[in-house]
């Protein structure tokens, strides 16, 4: 089964097509990686999912059940933007607030076990306006794991972190999937971040869904090569070209693509005369793809 199917989904703000004719599958289970640019209709997309948003066209499932369902609207966790809490109240003031609102049994339970799963149990007696922009995020993802949620909406919600808020995040959301049965959708320009936890991805421009992959999908879209560095590029690339079968110059290196170590390279490159200043293996990263994909798309 799937979490979420989307078929033809279109929304306008007059003559804006936000949203137009998109289709996307995420699976039960999955991190999936929503990217695109900014008015690509990716927080549109995320609110009309959650309702926010009345669609023109096009139709919305949730776990197999129309959207507007009222049990599936149930199974929903939602954070778009920031969290909504009073500057001076604890933590936990706020939360309860929350669980008590939603009619949540047993609230003082919840909390603590949602509080638990993001990390913050340890600064529930802090005052919301003194917590670092981690904390208030993860805060937020709190808020909506309230009612154990099988999905859970994320827009943006990585942007700004420092690297051990980031690292923390990425600790909570696997651990979200992995141990509490719930799948995510999460929307960031983060593409380094989300590459690391992401298991499915969809990529949107103008609206409309250009690609949807799976983690294994862009592992095979993006191999390894060497790049390497000479004194005499030209006369370098020349001779590889004559040796391997996949070789270009990108960003000042030429990069070899084929199924080879870095030290035959070299000893090739001797051997003719040419001595390589610089050489390193790396990897077709998802922002790299990301980009050349938009190029494709225009």
């Amino acid at each position: 089964m799937n979490a979420i199917e989307i078929r033809n989904l279109s929304k306008s703000f007059r003559e804006l097509h936000a949203v137009d004719g998109l289709n996307m599958t995420v699976p039960v289970g999955a991190i999936y990686g929503f990217i695109g640019e900014n008015g690509s209709g990716k927080s549109t997309t995320e609110k009309l999912i959650c309702g926010l948003l009345v669609p023109n066209g096009g139709e919305i499932k949730l776990f197999g059940r129309d959207y507007t369902n009222q049990d599936v609207r149930a199974k929903i966790g939602v954070l778009i933007e920031q969290p909504g809490c009073f500057p001076n109240m604890s933590v936990w003031n706020n939360m309860m607030l929350q669980a008590i609102n939603l009619s949540i049994k047993n609230p003082e339970e919840e909390v603590r076990k949602v509080l638990r799963i993001v990390r913050m149990e340890g600064s529930a007696s802090n005052k919301f306006k003194n917590c670092s922009l981690g904390m208030k995020q993860r805060i937020g993802i709190a808020f909506a794991l309230l009612g154990n949620p099988a999905l859970l909406i994320l827009d943006e919600t990585i942007n700004g972190l420092d690297a051990d808020g980031m690292r923390i995040m990425r600790e909570v959301l696997v651990d979200i999937t992995k141990n509490y049965n719930c799948t995510v959708l999460i929307s960031s320009h983060i593409l380094g971040e989300l590459e690391k936890i992401a298991t499915h991805y969809g990529i949107v421009r103008g609206g409309k869904m250009i690609k949807e992959m799976t983690a294994g999908q862009l592992e095979e879209d993006c191999p390894t090569y060497v790049a390497l560095q000479s004194k005499d590029m030209a006369k370098t690339k020349t001779l590889l070209k004559k040796k391997y079968t996949r070789v270009s110059e990108e960003n000042e290196y030429i990069r070899v693509y084929d199924n080879v170590k870095a030290d035959e390279i070299v000893n090739y490159l001797y051997k003719n005369n040419i001595f390589v200043t610089e050489i390193k293996t790396d990897k077709i990263s998802l922002e790299e793809y990301y980009i050349d994909l938009m190029k494709e798309a225009k």
